[in-house]
């Protein structure tokens, strides 16, 4: 999160960290992400199944895609492994701060824009349960180092609660939901596409970075794949 950083501590106690080293991290006695899968797994997979049976779909998917469009204020569920995506449900987004346009810097409270990955599950959230993603990857960084731009920020995560400066804030079930989810599937399973708006059905915002619309088109290209 931006202005509001992400804690694997809980509250007044900042610790930013990634892979084994926030395992080796954790305070004694803090909860692990064994810990919230099995205390709230048999919850959530009772919650998400009835949406795969539905479907005929197996439990847990190989893979899954998480389709985060910001004007709509909503991320989409899609069972990956068929032969075209499967749209599984999906999730109001409660709290997200910025407009259309990617993430450039530090501090502009932008949600960023483009395709994304998982790095780790985080139990000790501030925010309920949280995933970091992947931001600033290799493009953004590109983009970065080709404008001369420092400081890109980061901190970037889906997360619970209906508070947000930068992230997506699901609220606590779905964040419940979609943690043992990934715990499930596999964080490297997992795709995060994090569009302005829906480009199935609407145009490209106009304006940004010149390297913005081919981002755009790139973006809209892959989510013909993921049609409801």
């Amino acid at each position: 999160m931006i202005g509001v950083r992400e804690s694997v501590m809980g509250p007044g106690r900042v610790l930013l960290a990634t892979g084994a080293w926030l395992a080796a991290a954790m305070p004694m006695g803090a909860r692990t992400v064994s810990d919230v899968v099995r205390t709230m797994g048999p919850a959530a997979r009772e919650r998400l199944q009835p949406h795969f049976e539905r479907l005929r779909l197996p439990y847990p998917p190989r893979a899954v895609t998480l389709v985060a469009l910001k004007q709509e204020r909503r991320v989409e569920l899609w069972s990956e492994g068929a032969a075209s995506p499967a749209f599984v449900r999906e999730y109001p987004v409660l709290a997200a701060s910025g407009g259309p346009g990617p993430k450039l810097r530090q501090g502009d409270l932008q949600v960023p824009e483009g395709f994304y990955r998982l790095l780790w599950l985080n139990p000790m959230s501030s925010y309920h349960l949280s995933m970091k993603v992947d931001y600033p990857n290799e493009f953004d960084r590109e983009q970065a180092r080709l404008e001369g731009r420092n400081n890109l920020g980061g901190d970037i995560f889906i997360h619970g609660k209906d508070v947000s400066i930068g992230c997506l804030a699901l609220g606590d079930a779905a964040i419940e939901e979609l943690f043992v989810l990934v715990n499930d599937v596999g964080v490297a399973r997992v795709k995060v596409l994090i569009a302005p708006r829906d480009l199935r059905s609407q145009p490209a915002p106009e304006g940004g970075p010149r390297w913005l619309p081919t981002l755009y088109e790139r973006l809209a290209r892959e989510l013909r794949r993921y049609r409801r």
